[in-house]
C-alpha cells in the first residue's frame, strides 16, 4: 500500500479541459479553536504530495485548499495567527465551505477521549497538543485519491493523482487577479460524471490500472450513494464503501478518516503500518495486522487516533531493504 511520505516535484501542469465558472467575491469567517490548535497537523492529512493541485501550503503557513461541494466548487484559504483562524473562500462552494469550517478543522472531535496507555503515545500527545482530528464531510474527494494509492508507491499515487486533477479538473476560483494566487496553479477536482468519461488511455498516461480505474468508475456512478456516508456511523459508512468492488478496509478506512473525522477508522492491510505500530508499542517491526489490532485494542474507539500519534512520534524502524522503484505502466 501507499505510505505517507512525499515524492519528487510537479511536472508542466497540462491544459484544463473544462472552463471554471467565474471566481464569486471572497467570503470570510473567523473561529477561535477551543484549545491548543496546529493548523498544520489538523488539514495536513487532505495533502497527497507536495505537488497536490488541490492543496498548496506557502511559506508563511497559509494553507488553500479547494472541493467540490454540494453547491459547487470552491476555494478555501487558511491562516492562522492571534489564537484564531481565518478563513477566506471564493466560488459557488464558498459559503458552504465557511459553515462547515470548525467541522472542517475538527470541533466536533474530542482529543480528551484519548487515554494513552503507553509512554510513547503520552510524550507524543504533550508535544502534539495541537492535533484534532479534521472532518471534511466529503466522501468522493478522499476516496478517488485513496483508491489510487491501492498497491502502489505513494509517487505513482501521487504523480496520477496531480495529472488526473490537472488535465480533468476545473481552474480553482480565487483571487484571479493575483499573479501570486494563479502561481499556486490550484484545481477542482473533476465532477463525478467528468471522472466516468475519462478515457482508458488517460488513466494508462497516468500510469493507473485497469483494476483502480475500474474501482473509480463504478464508485462515481453511484456518487451520491457514496456521499451518503460522510453522515453515517463509522460501521455503516465502512459497509457503504465497500459495497463498491475494489474497496476494502484499507481504502475505506483512509477515507473516513478524512471525510467522517472517524477516530477508529484504523488502517488494516497497509504495508507498513503495522510493523511501524509493532515497533512502536511492542518492539517488534515484523508485527502483522492482527498482532496491530491486539496492541492498539486498548485504544478501541480511538484506534486512528493512537496511530497519528505513532506516526507523528517519528519512532519509525529502520529501512531494511532498498525503497520500491516506482513502475510506468504508461511506457508499456
Amino acid at each position: 500500500m501507499a505510505g505517507r511520505f512525499a515524492p519528487p516535484g510537479a511536472p508542466r501542469a497540462t491544459v484544463p479541459r473544462q472552463v471554471a465558472a467565474p471566481a464569486a467575491d471572497a467570503l470570510t469567517r473567523e473561529w477561535t479553536p477551543p484549545g491548543p490548535f496546529d493548523l498544520r497537523l489538523v488539514v495536513g492529512p487532505l495533502r497527497r504530495g507536495p505537488a497536490d493541485p488541490t492543496y498548496r501550503m506557502t511559506g508563511d503557513g497559509t494553507v488553500w485548499r479547494t472541493s467540490r461541494t454540494p453547491a459547487g466548487p470552491g476555494t478555501l484559504r487558511l491562516a492562522a495567527g492571534g489564537g484564531r483562524i481565518r478563513a477566506t473562500a471564493w466560488g459557488p462552494g464558498a459559503p458552504w465551505l465557511l459553515d462547515r469550517l470548525p467541522t472542517l478543522l475538527g470541533a466536533t472531535d474530542d482529543p480528551d477521549a484519548f487515554r494513552p496507555r503507553h509512554r510513547l503515545l503520552a510524550v507524543t500527545r504533550r508535544d502534539r497538543p495541537g492535533l484534532r482530528l479534521l472532518r471534511t464531510g466529503l466522501v468522493m474527494e478522499s476516496l478517488i485519491p485513496s483508491v489510487l494509492e491501492q498497491k502502489v508507491t505513494t509517487d505513482e499515487a501521487y504523480r496520477a493523482w496531480r495529472l488526473l486533477v490537472r488535465k480533468h479538473g476545473t481552474p480553482a476560483p480565487g483571487p484571479t487577479d493575483s499573479a501570486a494566487f494563479t502561481a499556486l496553479g490550484l484545481h477542482v477536482i473533476p465532477d463525478a460524471r467528468t471522472w466516468s468519461l475519462i478515457p482508458s488511455w488517460e488513466w494508462h498516461r497516468a500510469g493507473v490500472d485497469t483494476k483502480r480505474s475500474g474501482t473509480i468508475l463504478r464508485a462515481v456512478r453511484v456518487a451520491r450513494r457514496m456521499e451518503e456516508a460522510a453522515a453515517m456511523e463509522l460501521p455503516a459508512a465502512m459497509a457503504r464503501l465497500q459495497l463498491i468492488p475494489g474497496i476494502g478496509p484499507w481504502t475505506a478506512a483512509e477515507t473516513l478518516q478524512r471525510s467522517n473525522g472517524a477516530p477508529d477508522a484504523v488502517t488494516v492491510g497497509d504495508f507498513h503500518l503495522p510493523g511501524i505500530v509493532g515497533h512502536a508499542l511492542a518492539g517488534n517491526r515484523d508485527a502483522d495486522d492482527e498482532e496491530m489490532l491486539a496492541l492498539l485494542a486498548p485504544y478501541e474507539g480511538q484506534r486512528h487516533r493512537a496511530t497519528r500519534l505513532i506516526l507523528l512520534s517519528g519512532h519509525t524502524p529502520a529501512r531494511r531493504a532498498p525503497r520500491m522503484t516506482p513502475g510506468d505502466i504508461a511506457r508499456l
